[in-house]
């Protein structure tokens, strides 16, 4: 992925943004599935995006000041356990081959952090996102206190080393771009192969399954998130994931799925007929969608704050809701009354990068909406669900629709990683129809 001097400006960085002190960033545990097996190991997003190292059981220190360094402790070098589980780097080789300026053993933790926090004048730590490394950092805190009488002393505070990380990862590095391009482009293949694939008669598990050999087929590593494969009725359940229902002809299929390559995101969304042809109202449901979709995008720029995406998008599915018939008033006032939630009941996009929900704050200390920069990642997905009801006619029952791209601020307005996959109504049943 990133090469390693990257990672080392990135630590740099955090040590401006610290002015003083000491940070502690541990990567993510391992965790068990059942008795003895263990779920596939996933880094920290934060860990990973400051070192670059993969491996379970490591602890990133990071010291700004008088003295600038970082510091990684990692498993030990072990050919028994290599045996069973695979290449471990060491504290040797890691500290040369990541450009870390020193390395230990992840058992010297205990003895070595109370030294490196004490006289520390703040600490930077992720207090209340890990118990038991929130019980051990608490236990090296009071072993520094304990040497009071000595001279020592224990930093003054702690404060959230995210808050010092989330701002660096909301700005996307060439590097980073370029990741998330690819995992955009494979991702993009996966929803075209879906199409292909997706027939009457076909159970939602098995198009999630093309997923997977796509994803894998390319290099991914993993799917980003669980997938949503949600035919007919299932649509209209935003977080649906049992994807075990049997496909209908006539139906529609929402597909929400991206890949993670090298732990970037993509996050893409499709839906289309699974018999290949759209109906007048499928149709009609589907250009509104897709009317909203391109409204949002013509905000996405650096003219606009956050939400100017998500203002446009919401304008357009209301004042379709109202043409309709399907909601009674005028525009202000339906959205005003929130009556639109029926329908529409999500916000249009989130941040995207190691995170499929990335960090990043959404409003600025004022607490207003932040304004959109260039390199800047950010999904934009507008929706339409529409469940049984008295107020809109049976035609339109139970279709769910939702068309998700990943857009990349640039300096004159946006980039649309994720074009490749269809969807156009005349692009997804000419693909349909091969």
């Amino acid at each position: 992925m990133t090469n390693f001097y990257e990672f080392q400006q990135r630590r740099q960085q955090l040590i401006n943004n610290m002015g003083a002190g000491i940070a502690i960033i541990p990567t993510a545990p391992e965790l068990i599935r059942n008795r003895d097996s263990h779920y596939p190991y996933r880094f920290d997003s934060y860990f990973y995006y400051l070192t670059g190292f993969k491996e379970p059981e490591a602890l990133l220190v990071v010291i700004a000041g008088e003295e600038n360094k970082s510091i990684l402790f990692c498993r030990d070098k072990d050919v028994e356990r290599e045996i069973w589980d695979g290449f471990r780097y060491g504290a040797d080789v890691a500290k040369s081959e990541f450009g870390f300026d020193e390395a230990y053993s992840i058992h010297q933790l205990d003895v070595l952090l109370p030294k490196l926090l004490a006289n520390q004048p703040k600490l930077f730590y992720s207090l209340g996102a890990d118990s038991a490394w929130d019980a051990r950092v608490m236990a090296w805190l009071n072993t520094v206190k304990s040497n009071a009488r000595t001279g020592v002393t224990s930093p003054d505070a702690i404060f959230d080393v995210r808050k010092c990380l989330d701002e660096m990862r909301l700005y996307k590095s060439v590097t980073e771009i370029e990741m998330m391009r690819r995992s955009a482009k494979i991702a993009a293949s996966a929803h075209l192969r879906a199409m292909q694939k997706a027939r009457a008669g076909k159970m939602e598990y098995e198009i999630e399954a093309e997923f997977l050999h796509e994803f894998y087929r390319f290099g991914a590593q993993a799917p980003a998130y669980t997938s949503i494969v949600a035919g007919g009725a299932n649509a209209c359940t935003l977080h649906y994931n049992a994807n075990n229902g049997v496909l209908t002809d006539g139906d529609m299929l929402l597909i929400d799925a991206g890949c993670e390559l090298d732990g970037y995101a993509s996050d893409i969304t499709r839906t289309f007929p699974i018999n290949g042809k759209f109906s007048a109202a499928q149709k009609d449901v589907y250009e509104l969608v897709l009317a909203a979709q391109a409204a949002a995008f013509a905000k996405v720029n650096t003219q606009n704050h956050w939400n100017a995406p998500h203002e446009a998008a919401l304008a357009v599915l209301t004042q379709g809701f109202i043409d309709f018939g399907w909601l009674k008033g005028s525009l202000d006032s339906v959205i005003e009354s929130g009556d639109y939630r029926q329908f529409y009941m999500h916000r249009t996009g989130h941040w995207l990068g190691l995170d499929v929900h990335d960090a990043g704050e959404y409003k600025d200390k004022a607490g207003n909406w932040r304004m959109l920069e260039a390199d800047m990642m950010l999904t934009v997905e507008p929706g339409c669900y529409i469940r049984p009801a008295d107020n809109v006619p049976e035609i339109f029952w139970n279709i769910g629709i939702r068309i998700e791209d990943d857009v990349l601020v640039t300096a004159t307005g946006c980039e649309i990683i994720t074009s490749d996959a269809p969807k156009t109504v005349a692009e997804i049943e000419s693909v349909m129809a091969q």
